[in-house]
């Protein structure tokens, strides 16, 4: 290990991220999947060690409190800050705070981009880290191989039951490479994406006089969402133009996102 720290420094210590620099996950829609690596898919924020601080996807820097990235490598880590499941807003409001609260905030990593060998034995050079730094605030995600389908499904179906996101499916023999990739997806029981509003529809009913849905627009068309905004919300609706996630379940027969249901403002500092 020794020899390696040096190695990394002088190649990567200066490297510097762009938003096209990350590996980005398409969907699962039954590929071929055995002797691949599964993990659970953290619902956190983001984040890209570049060997001097950390970088959210559009390229800002975070503000994590002094000391937090002391016994960080001098390398490249990519992964997600995450604490625990169900926490999303409490992650992502103090990560985007310059005095933000990170206690029990790691950086989970699922790649060490600049590495070499395969995804199993890059992710043993963060691992090999953490037995010189242990208390370092990175924890590296469990990669399961996967031997089927069926495997990946019922691992899906576990992680769901204890409120978990998804899985994410990983060509564990691909190099990393930006931008979108086949050889890495996200499987969930329903699908994320992100569409830009272009109106407020008054609602009806215990909604009359606030938010009862959102005109939204992609690259599937105009459509509604109308449903998962709470009270607040509703009453202070996300503005037109600006983007937003949903989730939905396949498409109507028009083409348009099934089921949408609102999620949240993406936030372009972390994303």
């Amino acid at each position: 290990m020794k020899s390696i720290i040096p190695i990394f420094t002088l190649l990567f210590i200066s490297s510097r991220l762009f938003a096209a620099d990350l590996l980005l996950a398409q969907e699962y829609t039954d590929q071929d999947i055995q002797g691949w690596a599964m993990s659970e898919k953290l619902d956190g924020v983001r984040a890209y060690w570049n060997g001097t601080q950390l970088i959210s996807r559009q390229g800002y820097a975070f503000t994590p409190p002094a000391g937090y990235t002391r016994q960080f490598p001098p390398y490249p880590l990519d992964g997600e800050l995450f604490s625990t499941r169900g926490q999303f807003e409490q992650i992502s409001a103090a990560v985007r705070s310059a005095s933000g609260d990170w206690q029990n905030i790691k950086l989970h990593v699922f790649d060490v981009p600049k590495a070499g060998g395969n995804l199993y034995q890059r992710l043993d050079v963060a691992k090999q880290w953490l037995q010189l730094y242990p208390a370092a605030p990175i924890a590296v995600i469990e990669q399961i191989p996967v031997e089927n389908t069926r495997q990946a499904q019922d691992f899906l179906k576990q992680v769901e039951a204890q409120g978990g996101e998804g899985v994410m499916l990983r060509n564990p023999e691909q190099r990393y490479t930006g931008g979108r990739s086949s050889q890495l997806l996200k499987l969930k029981s329903q699908h994320d994406a992100e569409c830009i509003v272009t109106r407020h529809y008054e609602g009806k009913g215990k909604n009359q006089g606030r938010l009862g849905a959102v005109g939204c627009r992609n690259q599937y068309g105009e459509f509604r969402i109308g449903s998962g905004f709470k009270d607040a919300e509703r009453d202070n609706p996300p503005p037109v133009g600006s983007t937003i996630t949903y989730r939905y379940r396949g498409f109507t027969q028009k083409g348009t996102p099934k089921f949408a249901t609102f999620v949240r403002i993406r936030d372009e500092r972390q994303r």
